[in-house]
């Protein structure tokens, strides 16, 4: 009599649903049917949407789910998800998914279930913002901010004098990538020689900057905003935002010509079944991924309620919860357990910062992560333009893993890479 295999759904196409299927089928090439339900056709390769502003085409940083999928036996189900019955253990989908033998009326029933579907952006948190600034979340996005920056050097090029500003609010969990677009503007407006012509300032809630990853990276980014002439204004907590400046708690006011900002974020998809905190994120158990009272579904990058969003932590966040479930399937010990130890560059165009950094949840409202007590070597940071090398190659060979259906963190060329960054951190980073 054949033994029916356990049907694993994988929710999401991004960085934790994608490595989260892939690890699966190399640690079950046939133990598991493992379907990827995605409303996305594609991957998006989310961290180098920074470059678009400035001039890459958005095509470059996708590739198509079917690909790696088909390598790997993996079915994709191209569908948006609205609800899981934890209970019935069926996902309700939303009457899109096309022609898939295991999807009947519109729902899809799983054994075991991994939830990866990401954040969203909340700009209307944040009154005015919308109409009046740019926001950074969206491939979209990106080229109307490209559209605007061009329009921008033009008139600064006629002798336009221009303000631009930054602005982080409350509830942004992933500020990275605008700190990355304020060093990038510096760089592109010094090679077009009207960085004269254009002022850049920058504000952010946070009391330090990059504040979840410790003193260091502050210190390094205020002496980098010195260098490059960027006014930094940290605790400012916007009120609202209105035609050319913004208006902040403190009774301050900043003005503008072009507004940036990452907005609010919260689950892109509130799945009111399972455990979710005010903003929607999944409550899981930190080192597992399982969701909390529900030991067959794991949850895993964005969508759950670690504070830091950041693409390397749902890929560690992905292998982990993987592993454990995998290990369930096999009946054998898992050997992974998500460590949040983060690793980031931050991209500058001529030169690049690079900070590995050991978080612990502070239980702090305000200051929901910090560096880990007793972190010792595993706290590093430095910047060189070598690292700018390292942010490219990672550019390159992570897209490579994926497509050809393969694990970030495994097989020779991980290790490979794995060994440059130690040798690096250690050379370049203190």
């Amino acid at each position: 009599m054949k033994i029916a295999k356990p049907r694993i759904i994988v929710v999401g196409g991004g960085f934790g649903g994608l490595e989260a299927a892939l690890y699966m089928r190399m640690r079950m090439p046939e133990a598991a049917d493992i379907t990827m339900v995605s409303d996305q056709e594609h991957f998006l390769f989310k961290p180098n949407t920074i470059y678009i502003p400035f001039g890459l085409d958005p095509s470059r940083l996708k590739f198509h789910l079917s690909r790696p999928a088909k390598r790997k036996n993996i079915k994709l189900v191209q569908s948006l998800a609205r609800e899981i019955d934890p209970i019935t253990k069926q996902i309700y989908l939303d009457g899109q998914a096309g022609d898939h033998s295991d999807v009947h009326n519109n729902k899809i029933a799983y054994d075991y279930l991994v939830v990866a579907t990401g954040a969203g952006a909340r700009p209307e948190e944040v009154p005015g913002l919308q109409e009046f600034g740019h926001i950074v979340w969206t491939p979209e996005q990106m080229l109307d901010l490209h559209r605007s920056l061009h329009e921008l050097a033009e008139e600064a090029k006629a002798g336009t004098p221009k303000k631009v500003l930054f602005l982080v609010p409350p509830d942004n969990r992933s500020p990275g990538p605008l700190y990355e677009i304020a060093m990038l503007l510096d760089t592109w407006l010094r090679r077009k020689h009207i960085r004269s012509q254009v002022d850049i300032s920058w504000s952010t809630c946070e009391g330090a900057y990059l504040q979840g990853f410790g003193p260091r990276l502050h210190s390094l980014v205020a002496d980098e905003f010195t260098k490059r002439d960027i006014a930094g204004y940290t605790s400012y907590m916007v009120d609202r935002v209105q035609r050319g400046e913004v208006v902040y708690h403190n009774g301050e006011r900043l003005p503008f010509d072009l507004l940036l900002s990452l907005p609010p974020q919260g689950a892109s998809t509130r799945f009111e079944s399972l455990p979710v905190d005010k903003r929607g994120f999944i409550t899981t158990d930190i080192q597992t991924g399982q969701v909390e009272g529900y030991p067959d579904i794991y949850a895993v990058g964005d969508t759950v309620d670690f504070h830091v969003k950041q693409a390397y932590l749902a890929s560690l966040q992905a292998d982990a919860a993987a592993d454990h479930l995998s290990a369930r399937v096999l009946c054998t010990m898992p050997s992974v357990l998500f460590d949040p130890v983060t690793r980031y560059v931050i991209e500058g165009f001529g030169r690049a910062t690079f900070a590995q950094v050991p978080l612990e949840l502070t239980g702090k409202w305000d200051v929901p992560t910090d560096v880990r007590a007793g972190a010792g070597d595993l706290y590093r940071v430095g910047s060189s333009p070598i690292w700018r090398l390292g942010k490219l190659a990672l550019g390159v060979y992570l897209p490579w893993r994926f497509k050809a259906g393969n694990p970030f963190h495994s097989g020779v060329p991980w290790k490979g890479m794995e060994a440059g960054l130690k040798l690096m951190s250690g050379m370049l980073a203190k």
